[in-house]
């Protein structure tokens, strides 16, 4: 296969991507026994040169690692070995496009006008009832 295209700045060779087929579990009989159809798509994160210093970091970051700072893929969903394969590379590229995008700035929001003036009214209306609850004066 060529190269896993992530994004437009991001490209990875197939040589940083380590495949293993093994047996998938699960139901199919006869054949769950016999052929390797599951993928274990192993990719170095640490020791790659195509990603981003973001998406490398947010990678790193992210608790999805091993402690080799390696992203195992295991692909098992379907019963023929190259969907497998191919299911494998789009999570590895969906995982590597999300962690190469920056997060969203937050922008501070202001407390509506309406809102102030409704809190202040009620704490009136509820210090009034408060008040009406005291002892009667001696007048």
């Amino acid at each position: 296969m060529s190269a896993l295209k992530v994004n437009a700045r991001i490209a990875i060779p197939d040589d940083e991507l380590k495949e293993r087929f093994i047996r998938s579990s699960g139901p199919g009989g006869q054949n769950v026994n016999k052929v390797a159809s599951a993928v274990e798509l192993r990719f170095d994160v640490r020791a790659s040169s195509s990603l981003t210093d973001l998406a490398r970091a947010a990678l790193l970051f992210s608790g999805r690692l091993t402690k080799d700072g390696v992203l195992v893929i295991r692909a098992e969903r379907f019963r023929d070995q190259e969907k497998n394969r191919a299911d494998a590379r789009a999570r590895l590229a969906a995982i590597i496009a999300a962690a190469a995008t920056p997060p969203k700035p937050r922008r501070k929001t202001k407390v509506p006008k309406a809102s102030k003036t409704k809190r202040r009214d009620d704490k009136k209306r509820r210090a009034e009832v408060k008040q009406g609850r005291g002892k009667p004066s001696a007048d």
